[in-house]
């Protein structure tokens, strides 16, 4: 991996110690000659230097500095947007500046952080130096390049006083990228992994001559948390809340393709920015400081969306992107925030993921032709069967790159793969090396559309229904960030990640307002499985919500859910996922007699597609408490849910709980 500069190492010099040994007189005429000799050299050699600074940080030309400061004061450049862009400057609540920026290296002035005034002075000053500046360890005008061509333009250096020094680093830096334009890159959601839940997004510095087939050689600027390798259950709780250091680095586009698509299966989508030759200059001069920087990162806020937004800022200083972010940052918003500028994004690109190829190009066969690219895969003596060898040349090819595509996926995504896969695989190479026939090219049709189509990832929901024997009204706002029956263009098919949603609910008979639910994080992986893939499903559920039980009519209790299961999808109607889990959960009341209950159980469901805008989900639960208060549930589910608009959507839904019945109706609207 190439990275941007960081810490790099520099050799430590120590100043040894001369050792005279010519002599070993000790008399006192001669040393004391010895001493006015030396005093005498001293004077002469003083009286001959030229004039210089005692201090070496001090500027050779203190008028010219002064002169700088000033006018750079008179123009207001501290409060120009531009330095606050370079600088990562926001305005606090209350007044005042704080830079995102936590790194101390970052900054000319101690007061850097907070003072754009001083920062730009102690800048300024720092460009007559030669000091090493930095965790790249250069002078500030090659560290922090962007700074100084911004303040050269507007305070018009006169270069005779204050001459510029060649930054031949970075013009070798610059030079080797030979960049034309830039690429937005975001792989899809990968529930798997907490950091990339929501999706990633990277850019692409796109060369010029490159083509779609040679941009995977392209390099990329990519913005990460440094994470242990042994970070463990500490991984979440620390991302949350700023644990680790964000750096900027530069990565091959083609180990972060193999890295998403190939390992990960996640789809890849590109949007092309329209961005000019100075502007991509601009990105990159920035970038290039930006790698003596680091940030505190944050999953939900500062994360590998926002700071890359901040690059695009500086860019083209017009965009505004990172003040549409307030609290939390979602990848998938700032791809249709990108997406919604006139005129920003020039071309979209997809890349669909291994898995999803091969799933592709098992549906377009035949079930006859299916069944012999299984047994490839199982048998190498299928090479020679009849089956095989009397279709045609092209459908052979087909049947055998398919083969090989999963023999390939297997091995990169098994830990140990089995010696026999390999083998297996070559077998295959070496049959389709003798057709010498090109292979045609198969053209995948994404299962989930590209994430600008989607809605927005926050919601909120008004609705009115009925429990039991009374009428309620109620209000539901959700943080992010799609359920199952949510509409799914834009989205991982049969995925469900819900974050801080709250539900407050008003009861007319017994006059009374109160929380209802509230959900830390609800997360659904429902995988297919099939003949070829067998990734398991699983859920993890944790919140409050209000039950009925025993003679509490509306009682508070806390909630954790999780489980593991299966699922299955078929095309009777249009698209049905059928899925079973077997799970566990903890219960805590003042309802029950011991206050919690633990226990056991499975829920079985169905959630399909009736059409376009039309979705059903059913499912049925049963849990058996055997610690604590013991119990049992009975629940049963079935909603449904119907597209108005792309944010705009009607629910109906009933809930059964034991003795407990709940019917609402709600609109909901997605921001």
């Amino acid at each position: 991996m190439t990275q941007l500069p960081r810490t790099q190492s520099l050799p430590r010099f120590r100043l040894a110690n001369n050792q005279h040994g010519a002599s070993t007189s000790t008399s006192k005429p001669r040393v004391f000659l010895t001493r006015r000799l030396y005093i005498i050299l001293l004077l002469f050699m003083l009286i001959l230097a030229p004039a210089s600074p005692v201090d070496a940080g001090e500027p050779p030309d203190n008028a010219y500095l002064v002169e700088l400061i000033n006018k750079g004061t008179q123009a207001k450049l501290a409060s120009e947007r531009e330095w606050h862009l370079l600088l990562h400057y926001r305005e606090n609540l209350f007044g005042g500046y704080t830079s995102e920026q936590d790194d101390p290296g970052f900054f000319m002035s101690p007061d850097g952080k907070t003072d754009p005034q001083a920062e730009l002075d102690a800048t300024l000053k720092q460009f007559f130096s030669d000091e090493l500046v930095g965790r790249s360890k250069q002078p500030a005008q090659c560290a922090f390049i962007a700074r100084y061509e911004w303040l050269r333009n507007q305070l018009r250096f006169d270069e005779t006083r204050l001459p510029p020094m060649a930054c031949e680093r970075f013009e070798r830096w610059f030079a080797d990228f030979e960049a034309q334009s830039i690429t937005l890159i975001f792989p899809s959601a990968f529930l798997n992994n907490p950091a990339s839940m929501f999706g990633h997004t990277l850019l692409r510095v796109d060369q010029r001559g490159q083509t779609d087939s040679t941009r995977i050689l392209a390099y990329t600027i990519n913005y990460a948390a440094d994470v242990p390798p042994d970070a463990g259950m500490a991984y979440p709780i620390r991302g949350i809340f700023g644990g680790y250091r964000g750096y900027f680095s530069t990565i091959p586009y083609y180990l972060k393709v193999q890295e998403y698509r190939d390992i990960e299966n996640r789809d890849i989508w590109e949007y092309r920015l329209n961005f000019t030759e100075h502007q991509v200059r601009r990105f990159l001069m920035h970038a290039w400081e930006l790698g003596n920087a680091s940030f505190d990162y944050f999953f939900f806020k500062e994360n590998c969306s926002y700071h890359l937004l901040a690059l695009l800022d500086y860019a083209d200083p017009t965009l505004h992107l990172t003040d549409e972010f307030l609290f939390w940052t979602v990848p998938a918003d700032t791809v249709r925030l990108i997406a919604s500028k006139p005129g920003l994004v020039s071309g979209i690109a997809y890349r669909p993921s291994r898995s999803n190829v091969i799933r592709r190009k098992r549906e377009s066969l035949p079930s006859e032709e299916r069944e012999i690219a299984h047994r490839l895969t199982n048998d190498v003596g299928e090479l020679k069967s009849a089956a095989l060898s009397r279709l045609e040349p092209m459908r052979q090819i087909f049947l055998l790159d398919l083969a090989s595509d999963y023999l390939r996926y297997r091995i990169d995504t098994t830990d140990e793969p089995p010696p026999e896969l390999k083998e297996r695989n070559r077998a295959i190479l070496a049959a389709r090396s003798e057709i010498r026939l090109p292979s045609e090219e198969f053209r995948v049709e994404p299962f989930a559309k590209q994430p600008e189509l989607g809605h927005n990832t926050s919601r909120a929901s008004v609705g009115a229904g009925w429990r039991n024997n009374s009428v309620f009204e109620e209000q539901t706002i959700r943080a992010g960030y799609h359920d199952l029956l949510d509409p799914e263009i834009g989205y991982t098919p049969n995925a469900q990640i819900e974050i801080a949603s709250v539900t407050m609910r008003t009861y007319n008979r017994y006059n009374q307002t109160r929380l209802e639910r509230a959900t830390l994080a609800n997360i659904v992986s429902l995988s297919p499985m099939d003949s070829v893939f067998h990734a398991p499903s699983w859920k993890i559920n944790a919140g409050m919500n209000t039950i009925r039980f025993g003679s509490c009519q509306l009682c508070s209790n806390g909630f954790l859910n999780g489980g593991i299961g299966a699922a299955v999808e078929s095309h009777w109607l249009k698209r049905e996922v059928v899925f079973a889990f077997a799970e566990a959960e903890a219960n805590y009341s003042r309802a029950y007699e011991e206050d919690h209950r633990v226990g056991g159980g499975g829920t079985v469901g169905l959630l399909a597609d009736l059409t376009d805008r039309w979705k059903l989900m059913a499912s049925g639960t049963y849990l058996r408490y055997a610690l604590g208060d013991k119990s049992d549930d009975f629940r049963w589910f079935v909603g449904q849910r119907f597209t108005l608009l792309q944010n705009l959507a009607l629910r109906l839904e009933y809930n059964h709980r034991d003795h407990d019945n709940d019917v609402m109706f709600s609109m909901q609207a997605y921001f």
